[in-house]
């Protein structure tokens, strides 16, 4: 009898919450109304957006004006970074090494559009940011400095709060992509003076092509595309109220249950991590000793073949990835473990198994009794 396959990709998705999609259902259906309209139809869907903005700001510690919807991470992401280069053209762009694509790709476009130059400071062997280099740039009044609260595909943790500290005691904006931390880790700008953050929907259970970016009071963004006032004027277009209700019910849920959760999957990722090392004794993992996500393992296998690893767990019924899924189709090694120092040859067959709310005890068992046998056999194919 076959089993059912599972599920081991949170990182790059997760499943939409019920309840966020009955919220939803409303604004996809009767209530239908533009929020700009000022009849009946376009009140109601104001109020709802607005009840959105207040939840979700609610949720981070923010005020309500400082929340701007969004077409998900990467657009969040875009406007931050963009959004600051254009106010100060002449100034640099600074970034961590491992940045998600929706930032590393950005900053370098910010530096094509004006001219300015940017800095890409690298990261230690666990992929952490190398604090005193980003410190040493701020003598330069960069425009933004960004570098993510987490990395999405080993999991390492940033030192968010100092650098926020210190680039708010240097007078420079700084921006973190907190996507993957967001409903995993504590993360509140009221606590951490954060100038602007980055949120996206699916990755907490809410719907896709959804997200927000935090905006701080006083600082300036110049907007990336032009039309009405919607959002501030920073994101003109009728505005997604059932995606906003969607993220914002989604985020409420995660941040409710988070500490529960990251305890109990923290427990499944180690037990993962510990038989993996048990059936695979040259198994390297990445970024073994910094402070991770709980939910995620990252995992290097010297001697199986980078392309078929995937497939072949795939084929087994288990859905991982070989890092970030924004790259999952490329051949090339992972730029994050080899901005990390691994040699190329050994970054390449990498696998990302990443956890979520509905993952069980018994899958992750599963996982153990049948990782080591793929394994096992695309060696054999490698070395025939």
């Amino acid at each position: 009898m076959p089993t059912d396959p599972i599920y081991l990709d949170y990182s790059a998705t997760a499943p939409l919450r019920r309840e966020a999609r009955e919220a939803m259902l409303p604004y996809m259906e009767g209530c239908f109304g533009n929020p700009s309209s000022l009849h009946r139809w376009g009140r109601e869907a104001r109020a709802a957006l607005d009840d959105a903005r207040d939840r979700l700001a609610a949720v981070i510690g923010a005020a309500p004006s400082e929340v701007v919807f969004t077409r998900g991470g990467t657009e969040a992401d875009n406007m931050a970074v963009l959004g600051r280069a254009h106010c100060m053209p002449q100034a640099p762009v600074v970034c961590s090494a491992i940045e998600h694509k929706a930032v590393l790709a950005t900053v370098k476009a910010a530096a094509r559009l004006t001219g300015a130059p940017f800095h890409v400071v690298p990261v230690d062997g666990d992929g952490v940011v190398r604090e005193e280099q980003v410190y040493a740039l701020l003598e330069e009044k960069p425009s933004v400095v960004s570098v993510m609260w987490a990395n999405n595909e080993v999991g390492a943790v940033q030192p968010i709060e100092r650098l926020a500290d210190r680039c708010k005691e240097a007078g420079v904006s700084f921006h973190t992509d907190a996507v993957q931390a967001f409903g995993k880790l504590p993360v509140r700008v009221d606590e951490v003076p954060v100038s602007l953050l980055s949120v996206s929907a699916h990755k907490v259970g809410g719907p896709r092509g959804v997200g927000a970016l935090f905006v701080r009071k006083g600082t300036r963004l110049h907007p990336l595309i032009y039309g009405g006032s919607q959002e501030r004027g920073l994101r003109p277009g009728t505005e997604d109220v059932a995606g906003a209700v969607g993220l914002a019910v989604a985020a409420e849920l995660a941040v409710r249950d988070r500490e529960a959760d990251m305890v109990r999957l923290g427990a499944l990722r180690d037990r993962l991590e510990a038989g993996l090392r048990a059936a695979i004794p040259d198994l390297v993992v990445n970024a073994a000793t910094a402070k991770r996500l709980a939910t995620v393992l990252s995992v290097c296998i010297p001697g199986a073949d980078a392309g078929a690893l995937i497939p072949a767990l795939d084929l087994e019924g288990i859905a991982a990835s070989g890092g970030s899924a924004c790259s999952s189709g490329s051949s090339e090694p992972s730029y994050v473990l080899v901005a990390m120092g691994l040699d190329g040859q050994v970054a390449a067959p990498s696998a990302r198994f990443s956890l979520g709310k509905e993952t069980t005890a018994e899958e992750i068992e599963r996982v153990l009794a049948t990782v080591p046998a793929v394994v096992e056999r695309l060696r054999s194919f490698a070395s025939a």
